[in-house]
């Protein structure tokens, strides 16, 4: 198996509301999901992110109060996975709900070092 993690990103939630139960039966999918995927092992980490942060950024390190956004766009969370290549972590990827509203994934093997 090889090491990958996907990073998920996604439009800033605050800037869109969705419906509650709309997003209540988003999270439920999404557990569905974590769990399906837990339990045949290729997904053995990951989590939501919160929208407070900090950067660090340029030669003198300076502070930036704020998350990384392009345009309204935020990194919302990150699944580690394994699968045998990244094809398979493709196709374990295209189930993910997380393009439900509108969020998509980026899939990085780690660098073997």
């Amino acid at each position: 198996m090889r090491n990958f993690i996907v990073i998920l990103r996604e439009p800033d939630g605050r800037l869109e509301q969705h419906a509650e139960n709309k997003v209540r039966e988003h999270r439920q999918h999404i557990g569905e999901w974590f769990q399906k995927y837990i339990q045949s092992g290729n997904v053995v980490g990951g989590s939501a992110l919160t929208l407070v942060g900090k950067q660090i950024k340029g030669a003198n390190a300076d502070i930036v109060n704020d998350i990384h956004k392009v345009g309204t766009e935020i990194v919302g969370g990150f699944i580690l996975l394994n699968a045998k290549d990244l094809d398979e972590a493709v196709f374990i990827m295209q189930s993910c709900p997380v393009f439900e509203f509108g969020g998509y994934a980026e899939i990085r093997e780690f660098l073997k070092t």
